[in-house]
C-alpha cells in the first residue's frame, strides 16, 4: 500500500512540474491541448479530409482526435512517452476512429516529415530550433505548421498569428 501512495506522490510532483516546466529547457512538458484550441488550430491551418496531420508531440491525443472528427481530416501522432501513447491510443480507439488516426510511440527527430501536409507543434522553443532544420528539408511545399505558444523563428514563408497560433506556409 506504502509504494501505490508514494508512486501516486511522484505521478502527482511530475504532472505539477510539467506545468511550470521553463521554456528554455530542451525537453517538452505535457502541455494539454483542449477541444477548443484544437478547433481554432484546425481552422487556423484551413484543414480538411484531404489533409495529412503530423502532431509532434501528440500527447493525449485531443488535437488529432478534433481534427479527425470534425474536419475529416487523417493524422499521425508521434508521442515518445509510453504512458501519453497508450492514453492516446485508447482514446482514438474509444472514438471509433482507428481508420484515420495512428498514434506512434517514437522520436519525432527521427520520423520522416515528407507525407505531411500539416505539421503541428506544441513546444518549447529548444525543440522547435532543433525541429527547424529537418522541417526545410523534409517538408514539401505547401505544407502548413502551426505552432502553439512559441514562433518558429523563420522569415520568407507566410505566416499569421492568431490566439497564441501561429501559422507557417512552407
Amino acid at each position: 500500500m506504502l509504494e501505490l501512495i508514494l508512486l501516486l506522490i511522484i505521478i502527482f510532483l511530475l504532472l505539477i512540474l510539467s506545468a511550470v516546466w521553463p521554456p528554455d529547457s530542451p525537453w517538452a512538458p505535457w502541455w494539454r491541448t483542449n477541444r477548443k484550441i484544437a478547433r481554432e488550430i484546425c481552422k487556423l491551418a484551413k484543414i480538411t479530409r484531404s489533409d495529412l496531420v503530423y502532431d509532434l508531440g501528440c500527447g493525449d491525443g485531443t488535437f488529432l482526435i478534433t481534427a479527425a472528427k470534425e474536419f475529416g481530416a487523417k493524422g499521425v501522432g508521434i508521442e515518445i512517452d509510453p504512458l501519453r501513447v497508450w492514453i492516446a491510443r485508447i482514446r482514438v480507439w474509444f472514438n471509433n476512429l482507428l481508420n484515420k488516426v495512428e498514434i506512434r510511440q517514437e522520436d519525432f527527430f527521427k520520423t520522416d516529415l515528407s507525407k505531411a501536409t500539416v505539421v503541428v507543434v506544441y513546444l518549447v522553443p529548444k525543440a522547435l530550433e532543433k525541429l527547424l532544420p529537418k522541417f526545410k528539408k523534409e517538408l514539401k511545399k505547401g505544407t502548413r505548421i502551426v505552432s502553439r505558444k512559441y514562433e518558429l523563428g523563420i522569415k520568407n514563408y507566410e505566416s499569421r498569428i492568431k490566439d497564441n497560433l501561429f501559422l507557417y506556409k512552407f
